[in-house]
């Protein structure tokens, strides 16, 4: 996960109170609503994958945004917001899904008072979480069994999914050099394979910044990197391709499918175990 990308993710704990979060919610609500609006990219990727079309009257621009949303495709033709109190107000939501921690105050603000109800969801860092955000945001839009749908579904996905990392080291390497720690949804993603993170044998916090020296110096087992920098297009992708680190086998995933705890989860899985399997194979 790229630093952006963190802090877009960081921003999924939602600032207002809202819907109670709970492992499976009890009952849909009253009436479903129909004029959603979302005010991050997690909650942005929720709504669309288990509202209808109809009901959502406004999502982030980051919701477009191929590289840092899962469902990019599904948000074309649909409203994206500026953010602004002012027309948030002028759309009259009876539905706000997450408010920008950074911009709490300013968002907060303008809304108060409105009487709107609200989405309130926490930061997913694991599979757990996952499930937790996809029932409440399901039940909150009004279609609890489509939640509930998804859930078996990732479930059923990754019920066979195999372990292949045997206990191999990896990390997750980034634009100028940072790397990703335990207790975020890459560590998770590690763990399902099989994995260690290199981040937790080297005491890292959840988002280091690691030398290409020390990175060498590691010498973990797999690089897991974002698929953006396959190719070198900057300054930050260009350390990355550093002949120091071209012996280290690398595993490949798009940046969308980790920003964010959606259903994308079981698209990162199902390629990591693959990647590391068809390398596997080729250097027996």
């Amino acid at each position: 996960m790229s630093r952006k990308a963190f802090l877009a993710s960081a921003c999924l704990c939602i600032v207002v109170a809202g819907a109670a979060v709970a492992s499976r919610p009890a009952a849909k609500p009253v009436r479903p609503p129909q004029r959603i609006v979302s005010l991050n990219l997690c909650a942005d990727q929720l709504v669309m994958a288990l509202a209808d079309r109809g009901q959502i009257a406004g999502l982030t621009r980051n919701a477009a945004d191929k590289e840092m949303s899962a469902e990019a495709a599904q948000a074309r033709g649909l409203p994206m917001l500026t953010n602004s109190a002012e027309q948030i107000l002028a759309i009259r939501p009876d539905l706000v899904a997450g408010v920008p921690a950074r911009r709490r105050s300013v968002m907060l603000g303008g809304i108060k008072g409105q009487g709107y109800r609200t989405l309130d969801l926490q930061s997913a860092d694991r599979l757990a979480d996952i499930y937790v955000s996809i029932r409440t945001t399901a039940l909150a839009v009004g279609h609890a069994d489509r939640g509930e749908a998804m859930v078996a579904r990732m479930q059923k996905e990754l019920a066979g999914l195999p372990r292949p990392g045997r206990g191999r080291v990896a990390a997750y390497y980034q634009r100028r050099g940072y790397m990703t720690g335990t207790g975020t949804l890459i560590d998770d993603l590690m763990q399902r394979m099989g994995l260690v993170n290199l981040a937790a044998k080297l005491g890292k916090p959840p988002l280091a910044q690691v030398s290409l020296e020390e990175m060498v110096a590691a010498r973990p087992d797999f690089l897991i990197m974002e698929s953006a920098t396959d190719r070198v297009t900057d300054q930050g992708s260009e350390m990355l391709h550093h002949p120091a680190l071209r012996g280290i086998p690398r595993i490949s995933i798009p940046q969308a499918w980790t920003v964010c705890g959606t259903q994308a989860y079981t698209l990162a899985a199902r390629s990591m175990a693959r990647q590391i399997i068809q390398w596997d194979s080729t250097h027996r």
